[in-house]
């Protein structure tokens, strides 16, 4: 089958301007990188989800997940296949001490509307940028909180198109681990249990790990966020500023001045030009320390079309 035909196949049940060919997927990446994918797909509903998951896998068509693209780097030749993305999937909705979220939502706004709710528990991701789908399968965290702290449950898809809900244990969240990624699911959306609090100390919390993540952060550089996982009893950034890796890099790509721990993209920097940035502070930091850093963002896609 041709991408022509898939193209024509996911027409039949979803709209035409929902469903694309070669759409640039730098359009849709934090570090503003990335080629074409084949067929990008942006269903409305969970049922035109699972109809594009069951077509790709029925298919045996490559189907990647691209969320807020805060924590992946597309390589230049982009994605064959399906990318499948799920923004226009982002109702929250309040019920008491619960919040109800679809897996497009961007959780920045999900905790701001909690903490609007005059509800506590989810103040630590007012600065996390991904959607509430890619926290969910990273157990994403900052500031002493985490999603597995707060999750109630979660309803997904798996490869084949089944819906389930999950419970917090069948989640099996660990630090950037989840069943989501073991399986390969798909998180159509997720439940939340906090609790009522104060609104002054809700709003004072939110504004001071604001300030925190803006003074201390490359915000004003496109960036796949913070790169690698934490190693066992460190810090990535600290080992990689003790590197001396700050302000080198390949092309338009460099070791923020900022946060060591990030890779920005400074000058219209390629994927390549990432990846290779990537490799060298990987090489650095094991010759000075013996420390082999783990990738926290994931990398896909082909170098060339």
């Amino acid at each position: 089958m041709t991408k022509e035909q898939w193209l024509s196949d996911l027409r039949r049940f979803l709209a035409d301007d929902h469903v694309k060919m070669d759409e640039p997927l730098h359009l849709h990446t934090l570090t503003r990188m990335g080629g074409p994918a084949d067929i990008f797909v942006t269903p409305t509903t969970e049922d035109e989800t699972a109809y594009a998951v069951k077509y790709a896998y029925e298919n045996k068509i490559p189907l990647l997940l691209l969320g807020n693209g805060s924590n992946m780097v597309v390589r230049d030749g982009g994605v064959r296949g399906i990318v499948l993305n799920l923004k226009s999937l982002r109702t929250v909705r309040i019920e008491g001490t619960s919040v109800y979220a679809q897996g497009g939502a961007n959780i920045k706004e999900v905790s701001k509307i909690a903490a609007a709710n005059r509800l506590t528990g989810f103040e630590f991701a007012c600065g996390i940028p991904g959607s509430i789908g890619g926290a969910m399968a990273m157990n994403a965290g900052a500031y002493g909180g985490e999603i597995k702290d707060i999750i109630r449950q979660a309803t997904v898809l798996t490869r084949e198109g089944e819906k389930l809900v999950l419970s917090k244990e069948d989640l099996e969240l660990g630090y950037r681990k989840s069943i989501i990624i073991k399986k390969g699911y798909y998180v159509l959306s997720a439940e939340f249990s906090l609790e009522f609090g104060k609104q002054a100390a809700i709003d004072a919390k939110m504004s001071d790990l604001t300030i925190q993540r803006e003074t201390k952060q490359p915000l004003e550089f496109p960036s796949a966020g913070s790169v690698f996982k934490r190693p066992p009893g460190n810090f990535a950034g600290k080992l990689i500023q003790e590197s001396g890796l700050q302000g080198k890099g390949f092309g338009g790509a460099e070791v923020s001045t900022k946060h060591a721990g990030f890779i920005v993209n400074k000058n219209n920097a390629t994927a390549n030009d990432y990846i290779q940035t990537i490799e060298m502070v990987k090489t650095a930091v094991f010759e000075k320390f013996g420390i082999d850093l783990e990738l926290e963002v994931k990398i896909v896609g082909e170098d060339s079309i």
